[in-house]
């Protein structure tokens, strides 16, 4: 039997071979248990009213029932499991991916499709390790505030409905010398972010005066699916940044998967332009939240506005270091309404920032800032 702090995991793959590869995996992660498994969502939920697993890792096309039906029942259920989602590496997967996100699902996963049979096991492993890890902390952490409540229902209910109605922006006096005369935006997200974005990036003008730049920790082509669903959404442009295109105000650039995106000057010095990079991964994030930051940091000085959202580790704060140290201006999302509250929380605790804003404020709290 399981010990009470291992976490218990339900398997849900239509696939045998598939199902025997994650139990496999997950049984060489230390704390997790896998307690049963299902080939459908049909089945998954009769195991889940059985079984009572903590979390379930998921797949999408599924026969008789799928994943994303499988999650519409699931969402609003008290107590519930979170869910993981093991998603095809391909546009038709991850569009299914960022719907499954907005339903409620914690995390997604890419199955791994080119290598050996080891490096697949490996990647896939490192994968569902670090999403586990997050997924743990938590629910460590909203156990300990809302311990009659369930986590997950309870982050799913913040992300989709808005964080607590009394939420507000703690105000810290600016250190900032830059005359409140924005040049451009950049925000920097990971777990949780496919589903907060929009709730910032719908909220825009369509004569929104500044470029605004985006990292979003996601591989190849689920940042362009991402691009493509904000910019469906959204009064501004939003796509993905192509390297030596032109910045435009009014443009959101989200940076490619696998890739990382900076600003730099053009030869003539006639403006700024996309600077896409295929170079090591920083802080273990390709793309990297701290490269965009250093290049904003030398390129817009003290007219511009970094904002840190919703993540696993700490990308981002040096960053945010470097612009801060030439006066821009710094906003963090809170503790409420983050999924996960690493990434904010460093530059809160370095002294850093200069408002901490719900999720439902953000897009006006940038506004307020770029109308001054």
């Amino acid at each position: 039997m399981p010990q009470e702090d291992t976490l218990q995991v339900l398997v849900v793959d239509d696939s045998a071979l598939y199902r025997r590869v994650v139990q496999d995996v997950l049984a060489e992660i230390p704390g997790v248990a896998v307690v049963g498994v299902a080939q459908n969502g049909r089945i998954a939920l009769k195991k889940i009213e059985q079984l009572h697993p903590d979390l379930i890792t998921l797949d999408i096309e599924m026969p008789e029932m799928d994943g994303l039906e499988t999650l519409s029942h699931l969402h609003g259920a008290t107590p519930g499991p979170g869910v993981i989602i093991l998603s095809d590496h391909s546009v038709e997967g991850a569009r299914f991916t960022l719907k499954a996100l907005e339903l409620g699902a914690f995390d997604f996963v890419p199955k791994p499709r080119e290598g050996t049979l080891e490096e697949n096991h490996e990647r896939l492993k490192k994968s569902l390790s670090e999403a586990i890890t997050a997924f743990k902390r938590v629910r460590y952490v909203q156990k300990i505030l809302k311990p009659q409540e369930s986590s997950i229902v309870r982050r799913e209910k913040t992300m989709l409905d808005g964080p607590v109605a009394h939420g507000k922006v703690k105000t810290i006096p600016f250190s900032w010398a830059g005359q409140w005369d924005i040049k451009a935006v950049a925000i920097g997200i990971s777990t949780g972010g496919p589903a907060a974005l929009p709730r910032v990036i719908t909220k825009l003008p369509e004569n929104f005066p500044v470029p605004l730049f985006i990292v979003q920790h996601m591989p190849p082509i689920f940042t362009q699916a991402l691009a493509a669903k904000l910019n469906s959404r959204s009064a501004i442009e939003v796509k993905e940044g192509q390297d030596g295109e032109t910045v435009r105000s009014g443009v959101a650039y989200i940076a490619p998967g696998g890739l990382h995106m900076g600003i730099a000057s053009r030869p003539d010095h006639t403006g700024p332009i996309i600077r896409v990079v295929d170079t090591p991964p920083v802080n273990n994030c390709k793309p990297s939240v701290d490269h965009l930051f250093f290049s904003i940091a030398e390129h817009y000085k003290e007219h511009a506005l970094g904002v840190i959202m919703t993540g696993m580790g700490s990308d981002g704060t040096e960053g945010l270091k470097r612009m801060k140290e030439w006066g821009a201006a710094v906003i963090a999302q809170d503790e409420a309404s983050s999924v996960v509250y690493s990434m904010p929380r460093k530059p809160v605790e370095e002294g850093i920032v200069d408002r901490i804003v719900p999720l439902e404020k953000i897009a006006d709290e940038i506004r307020r800032i770029l109308d001054r």
